[in-house]
């Protein structure tokens, strides 16, 4: 069975009562070189372990049992599971696992369903959980990389440059864990149903560590989030709104000017290292 043919999905799927959910965001790929191209990026191979998410009929999800060792595919539509039994009968190391990604215990996941084996992730994410998910996913500590398919726009943020509009909080949680980068766009055609925007399929490689050392990560991130919590504001009031009572305003700007920045300069201009310093300037400055 062709599982990117239109005529043969829409048999399928009929012959299964099967009707498409908005609300749980299924688009169904219909071009062969969108799962091949993701599944040769994904790092699957011999002797790994590959973690899918909402695998749909299973067109990806057998391009990665070609190459890995193990696929656990977790699919939170029942309704899909006698489809995905069909599909996926050829292919002995394949799990369907029925469950909520958001709700499961990654490492004990794992640990269950890929003993013994480094864990890659490769998935086509539904758009209205992609940041929970790959917030999950990259706290996890689970996983060597994570190639997934996502809206462009998210791909995007993900790699963005300091002073981009696409650049926030999200774009620095991601660097903290996972080196990311691009691979390539899907246009809207390569899915049945057609949805309204582009995709990009993106590779996060998981870092070994942050790109610089990050003394406090609880208050870094909290940082983070306050600088672009209000992004017309400068940084200096940003962080007076989030950091105070336990740290004024003054101890905040003296912490800006160590990191040598104008008292004027606004959160979306700060690369990573610079918010590693600022954190490590701002605890000096407090217990000295």
């Amino acid at each position: 069975m062709d599982l990117c043919n239109p005529k043969e999905i829409k048999a399928l799927l009929a012959r299964h009562g099967f009707h498409f959910s908005k609300s749980k965001g299924q688009n169904f790929l219909i071009q062969p070189w969108v799962p091949q191209q993701a599944a040769e990026a994904s790092g699957a191979g011999p002797g790994v372990g590959v973690l899918e998410i909402g695998p749909g009929i299973g067109p990806l999800t057998a391009q990665l049992a070609q190459r890995g060792e193990k696929v656990a595919a977790v699919e939170l539509d029942r309704a899909l599971l006698p489809i995905l039994a069909e599909t996926m009968a050829p292919y002995p190391n394949v799990e369907i696992v029925p469950g909520d990604i958001l709700k499961l215990d990654l490492p004990a996941f794992c640990r269950e369903h890929f003993p013994g084996l480094p864990v890659v992730v490769c998935a086509n994410l539904p758009y209205n959980i992609t940041t929970p998910v790959l917030t999950a996913l990259l706290q996890s500590g689970c996983f060597q990389a994570v190639t997934v398919m996502i809206q462009r726009e998210v791909a995007r943020r993900i790699c963005a440059q300091p002073g981009t509009a696409d650049y926030g909080a999200f774009t620095l949680l991601c660097q903290y864990y996972a080196r990311s980068e691009i691979l390539f766009d899907v246009p809207p055609s390569c899915f049945l149903p057609a949805p309204k925007v582009t995709s990009s399929v993106i590779r996060m490689t998981i870092r070994p560590a942050p790109p610089v050392p990050v003394e406090d990560p609880a208050l870094f991130f909290r940082v983070v989030r306050g600088a672009f919590g209000q992004r017309r504001k400068t940084l200096l009031n940003s962080l007076s709104s989030v950091l105070t009572p336990t740290w004024g305003k003054e101890e905040i700007a003296q912490a800006i000017r160590a990191c040598n920045l104008p008292e004027t300069v606004r959160g979306e201009r700060l690369g990573f290292a610079d918010f590693a310093q600022f954190t490590k300037k701002i605890q000096e400055i407090r217990g000295s």
